[in-house]
């Protein structure tokens, strides 16, 4: 087994707003810093794309699917709160 799982995320958002451009530099910040090279990012845009984003039951952008590894997480907002999202996502302990 790896010792780097590889990290597969969705996010939906909603085109260009100012949030959605915040939680996908955020998650790419994330990504950068915690997980170099064992990290994809889906990005979904529920203005192009609606009925994805109700397939997957999304009603609020932005929208963060942790996809792989399990178990599955969502988070919705803009990413800006770091060691919450870190926690959220298994990445790291409440204690540290």
């Amino acid at each position: 087994m790896s010792a780097h799982p590889q990290f597969k995320f969705r996010l939906y958002v909603a085109g260009d707003s100012l949030n959605s451009s915040q939680a996908a530099a955020n998650l790419r910040a994330l990504c950068v810093a915690r997980l170099p090279g064992h990290c994809s990012i889906d990005i979904v845009d529920v203005l192009a794309d609606p009925a994805r984003a109700l397939t997957d039951a999304v009603f609020m952008t932005p929208t963060l699917f942790k996809l792989a590894p399990s178990p599955t997480r969502r988070i919705i907002g803009n990413l800006n709160q770091t060691r919450l999202v870190l926690e959220a996502l298994g990445l790291e302990s409440p204690d540290e």
